[in-house]
């Protein structure tokens, strides 16, 4: 298994911030077998298809009310 990154996007999006780039930084020296954490307070949907292109299969979890895990590996480069 290779390196885990993990970003907890739940305070930017309280404070209205948009954390797509955040996201795609974070992925991006990402390789084969790597996992990408991410928390959020929602189930971000919409950014599973742009993962999925990026090479990614997911898990979504729901921690708690406005608390969502979901784990990303880097399936393909």
């Amino acid at each position: 298994m290779g390196k885990t990154v993990e970003l907890d996007v739940r305070e930017d999006l309280k404070k209205k911030l948009e954390p797509f780039q955040k996201i795609m930084a974070a992925i991006q020296p990402l390789a084969q077998g790597d996992v990408f954490i991410l928390h959020a307070p929602f189930k971000p949907v919409p950014l599973f298809p742009i993962m999925k292109k990026k090479g990614f299969s997911y898990q979504a979890e729901k921690i708690e009310d406005k608390h969502w895990k979901i784990t990303f590996v880097k399936t393909e480069d």
